[in-house]
C-alpha cells in the first residue's frame, strides 16, 4: 500500500529496532593494510546475508510470535518542529537504533554550501541535524561527527547556517575538511567516473547518514540526496559539471548511506543552489527518511510539482539498479509530528 499510518509503523518500531541487521544496507569500500581496498562490506554490521533457517516449534502448544509488520520505503512526517518531524519519519522507519549500534561511530553529511542563515532554505536546517545528532545518541552512539566541504570559508559556512551551535549543543562534533582528509578511492562499478579523491571519514564510519535540503539546482535541475554527495568529493569539483549525470550516479554506486534524511522544513523553489532572496523559499515543514537516496530523491521531486523521470541522474540510477523511482511501487509512511 502506499500510505500507512504513522501509529502502525511506530508500533512495530521497538520491534525491527532490535532486530539486528540492516536490510538493503548501504555498502561502502572496506579498508586495508594496503590502502583503500575494492572489496565492499556491509556497513555497521554483518553482511547482508540470507536469513538463518526458522527455528523448530518445541511443542504442538507453543505459540508463534506474531508477524512483524514490513517497515515502509519511506517516511513523510509534516509539521511546526523540525526536529520532531526527523524524529518521526526515523522512528517510523524502526527507529535510529536499527541503523546506530552502541559504540557505533557516526558520520553526517549535511549540505552546507556556504554561509546562509537557516531561513534562506540554502543549508540544511540546524534543527534537523541536531535531532538527528541527538537520535544517534541516544541509542549510543561512541560519536557523531557532521563534515561537509563548502564553497566558502568552512567555518563561516557552518557558523553562520546555524549548524555549529546546534550540533554542539546536540553532543556533536562539526568536523572542518582540508585536502588531508581525502583520499583516491576506485570507484569500481564508475561508468565515467571510475577513481576520485574522497573523505575518508565516509569509510573509516560505522554508520553513514546523508542530511541534505531539498533545493532548486540551475544545472543538476534539483539537488537532493544524490547530488549532495558533492561535498564528499575533494578535487577540482567543477570537472564533475562534465557529464554531470552520469557522474553523480557513478559516486553513488560506491557510496550508499545507511540512512538518508531529506529536510524540506524550508525549500528553496528558484535560484539554486546559493539562493539569498526569501522570495525563492517556500516553507514546506516537511522532513523524508528512507534508506535508499534513489528513492528519497525519487519522492523529494513531487514536493516541487514534479515527477522523478525529470531528472536525468534518476532515471539513469533506476536504470542501473541503484533503487526505485516508481512511487507506486513503494511503501510510503505519512504523517504529522
Amino acid at each position: 500500500m502506499e500510505r500507512r499510518d504513522f501509529c502502525t509503523c511506530l508500533g512495530v518500531c521497538a520491534l525491527t529496532a532490535c532486530a539486528g541487521g540492516l536490510s538493503g544496507c548501504a555498502r561502502l569500500l572496506d579498508w586495508s593494510a594496503g590502502g583503500r581496498a575494492a572489496d565492499t562490506r556491509a556497513m555497521g554490521g554483518a553482511e547482508a546475508t540470507s536469513p538463518p533457517p526458522a527455528q523448530p516449534i518445541p511443542s504442538e502448544t507453543a505459540t508463534a510470535p506474531p508477524a512483524q509488520a514490513p517497515l515502509p520505503d519511506l517516511a513523510v512526517s509534516r509539521g511546526d518542529d523540525p526536529e520532531a518531524n526527523a524524529r518521526a519519519a526515523v522512528a517510523a522507519l524502526g527507529g535510529m537504533s536499527r541503523f546506530v549500534k552502541s559504540g557505533s561511530k557516526v558520520v553526517v553529511k549535511p549540505n552546507v554550501l556556504t554561509g546562509r542563515a537557516p531561513q534562506y532554505a540554502t543549508t540544511t536546517n540546524p534543527q534537523v541535524l541536531a535531532g538527528i545528532v541527538k537520535m544517534c545518541l541516544e541509542a549510543g552512539a561512541a560519536s557523531v561527527v557532521v563534515l561537509d566541504r563548502p564553497t566558502s570559508s568552512p567555518r563561516q559556512a557552518f557558523d553562520v547556517a546555524g549548524i555549529t551551535a546546534a550540533v554542539g549543543a546536540a553532543g556533536g562534533t562539526v568536523k572542518l575538511l582540508s585536502d588531508r582528509n581525502f583520499e583516491r578511492v576506485e570507484i569500481p562499478k564508475g561508468r565515467v567516473l571510475t577513481s576520485w579523491p574522497l573523505v575518508t571519514d565516509v569509510f573509516d564510519a560505522d554508520v553513514f547518514i546523508n542530511v541534505p535540503i531539498a533545493k532548486t539546482h540551475g544545472m543538476a535541475v534539483l539537488t537532493m540526496s544524490m547530488k549532495n554527495l558533492m561535498g564528499i568529493m575533494g578535487g577540482e569539483r567543477g570537472t564533475i559539471h562534465q557529464d554531470f549525470a552520469q557522474k553523480i550516479v557513478d559516486v553513488n554506486t560506491l557510496v550508499r548511506p545507511h540512512l538518508v534524511v531529506l529536510d524540506a522544513t524550508r525549500m528553496l523553489i528558484r535560484n539554486g543552489p546559493t539562493g539569498g532572496n526569501l522570495k525563492d523559499v517556500r516553507s514546506a515543514k516537511t522532513v523524508v527518511a528512507g534508506t535508499s537516496q534513489v528513492t528519497v530523491d525519487a519522492f523529494g521531486t513531487t514536493l516541487f510539482g514534479m515527477k522523478p523521470t525529470d531528472l536525468d541522474y534518476l532515471v539513469r540510477a533506476a536504470d542501473q539498479g541503484l533503487g526505485i523511482i516508481d512511487l507506486s511501487k513503494l511503501t510510503i509512511a505519512r504523517g504529522t509530528a
